[in-house]
């Protein structure tokens, strides 16, 4: 064999074309098991990977509609924004690329909606717009949102998802935990049902805040809680992490929060949740 043969031999090439025509957008990757999984099929199972059923995060209109009644959903629309305290050019260009992105005005969608017929007043944070920081704006909406549950005497339903505070805005942000703390200890107060959910993922101030503090703690699976991230509090004591650190498994196994639940069993929860709650006599039907 020459080596001029060897030249013109043919080998197999990653540049080659495919012949296999896979429409855009109608597979994707699991970043758990690698299983390539068909969009509708995964659109079907709520964003579960139907393999190893990895959750996958979803938008908060997504989740507003596995939660909320058709047609039931009044959205609070307060037309607040943020004064970018720290004047900080790229804030502000970042801001305009996150509500292009998501068609989202802040990381939350708030208002009052109806559960299996049980009204009430509920918040999302959406980890896909600046990953569910929490600013003045989301922390006023928060806060708002509480505020009308205890006017209407309506349980509170706060779904998070955040990486915690929004430190483009300093100090502001962090105010925003004693904000939002204080009016869910008037909720309290008041003997009003408030359950708390939490998804991947709920660190920082959003955790250390309001998000720990439902009378109600739920968790979907797999969900990472904390405070600082295991990367940093491995590299802070320098010490290698017990398995499973931080999912909602180990927060349930030590005391941190109180159910599991699944995504498609979420909805029929809460309401048993709001149902038994109903004894009291505290909710008010006509509100």
């Amino acid at each position: 064999m020459t080596i001029e043969s060897i030249k013109k031999r043919e080998y197999p090439s990653s540049n080659k074309k495919s012949n296999i025509d896979i429409p855009k957008g109608k597979w994707l990757k699991c970043p758990k098991c690698k299983e390539i999984i068909y969009r509708p099929t995964f659109v079907k199972s709520l964003n579960i990977c139907p393999y190893c059923n990895y959750y996958f995060r979803i938008t908060c209109k997504d989740r507003l509609k596995l939660i909320i009644d058709d047609g039931t959903f009044k959205e609070f629309k307060l037309n607040i924004e943020t004064t970018n305290p720290l004047e900080l050019s790229e804030y502000e260009a970042k801001l305009k690329k996150e509500k292009e992105k998501t068609g989202l005005d802040e990381a939350t969608l708030s208002g009052i909606g109806k559960i299996n017929d049980n009204k009430v007043v509920i918040a999302i944070i959406d980890s896909n717009f600046f990953m569910g920081s929490m600013g003045s704006v989301l922390g006023e909406y928060v806060t708002f949102s509480i505020e009308e549950s205890i006017k209407r005497k309506l349980p509170l339903i706060i779904i998070s998802a955040s990486g915690g505070a929004r430190m483009q805005e300093g100090i502001i942000s962090l105010m925003q935990m004693a904000k939002t703390t204080c009016a869910i200890a008037k909720h309290n107060e008041e003997g009003l049902l408030y359950i708390s959910v939490l998804t991947d993922p709920t660190y920082g101030g959003v955790t250390a805040s309001f998000a720990s503090l439902g009378d109600i703690i739920i968790a979907e699976p797999g969900a990472m809680i904390g405070f600082a991230g295991p990367n940093v509090i491995k590299q802070t004591i320098g010490e290698e992490l017990p398995p499973g650190f931080q999912t909602s498994e180990f927060q349930l196994k030590h005391g941190f929060i109180d159910l599991i639940v699944k995504r498609k069993e979420m909805k029929e929860t809460i309401t048993k949740l709001i149902e038994l709650h109903k004894g009291s006599g505290i909710i008010d039907k006509k509100n």
